[in-house]
């Protein structure tokens, strides 16, 4: 006899029976250079642990004299966490950091009480052309960390933990699974992991956090029987082993942790468990009060009305 904390089937309810909780097939949306899916939030789930914000930035390719150019813009309440599988990310923030990011690294930029910071392509690839291929997330901080000095973080690829055999390939990018831990310092209990399978390898998922999902890259993989391709965000009920197998070679994102320590409130570039602070944060951008970026004088000026997240 077994228990875990998940509801009970509902008889004659397939999906009820299933692993999946919810499933969220972002679209694509041009953004001029290059394309994006938002998975988070959607009107199907808001957060996944302190994942509050999703996106797979292309795959796409830059053409000569083209490139990304995401202009200086604000931060509160959050960390940023890029990670790429192709290509390359200047980034610059108001601490004065000026730093790419390539293929297997990865950028944890924690805004806490408001950082300003742009991403762009640097000029060098503008003049042979390039490609962008990545995942860019938005992790909340816990309530007592939201006002938090700012910080910026890299970590080469070597600094990650990498698990191989049977098939399988894991990068563990934050938290603690599979009997490994990542060096990079998390605001609450999470994990964030780039697996690789080859065809018919098996990955097991343990019930650890009662907040998961994966985020499938590319290739094709079975749960339970049934087949899901590349772009699909798919969040699990809690309290269920989940075994993920490889129909070809795939690729995707393990995502999770605890639930968060209360509702989290989303504006724009703002994320705060306090909706005034959120309305400081935008005075503040508004009147200049935000340090500035270094070398790049450009900004994204705050929108006059609400931009409505753009769901799924």
């Amino acid at each position: 006899m077994s228990w875990h904390s998940a509801d009970d089937p509902i008889p004659g309810d397939h999906f009820s029976c299933d692993a999946i909780q919810t499933l969220i097939v972002p679209r694509s949306r041009d953004l001029g250079s290059f394309a994006v899916r938002r998975a988070l939030p959607s009107t199907e789930c808001r957060m996944v642990g302190p994942f509050i914000f999703f996106d797979q930035m292309g795959p796409s390719e830059f053409l000569l004299g083209q490139g990304m150019d995401v202009r200086p813009h604000p931060h509160i309440g959050l960390s940023t966490v890029t990670y790429l599988f192709d290509g390359e990310i200047m980034h610059r923030d108001s601490l004065g950091t000026e730093l790419p990011i390539r293929p297997g690294e990865l950028n944890w930029m924690t805004a806490g009480r408001g950082i300003t910071h742009s991403e762009r392509t640097a000029p060098t690839l503008r003049q042979t052309g390039s490609r962008l291929f990545g995942i860019q997330s938005w992790v909340a901080l816990s309530a007592r960390e939201e006002e938090s000095a700012p910080a910026f973080e890299h970590y080469d690829a070597s600094a990650l933990p990498v698990l191989t055999g049977e098939g399988k390939t894991v990068r563990l990018i934050a938290g603690e699974a599979f009997g490994a831990r990542s060096p990079v310092r998390t605001s609450s209990p999470m994990v964030y992991a780039d697996v690789v399978l080859e065809a018919g390898a098996v990955l097991p998922l343990d019930p650890t956090y009662d907040e998961r999902a994966i985020y499938t890259v590319a290739g094709a993989i079975e749960i339970a029987g049934d087949g899901f391709g590349p772009g699909q965000l798919l969040v699990f009920r809690p309290g269920d082993r989940i075994s993920v197998r490889a129909t070809e070679a795939a690729r995707f994102m393990v995502l999770g942790g605890e639930p968060m320590d209360g509702p989290r409130h989303l504006w724009w570039n703002f994320v705060s468990s306090r909706p005034e602070r959120i309305a400081q944060a935008k005075e503040d951008w508004r009147q200049g009060r935000f340090d500035t970026v270094p070398n790049d004088a450009e900004f994204i000026p705050l929108p006059e009305d609400p931009p409505p997240v753009r769901y799924p």
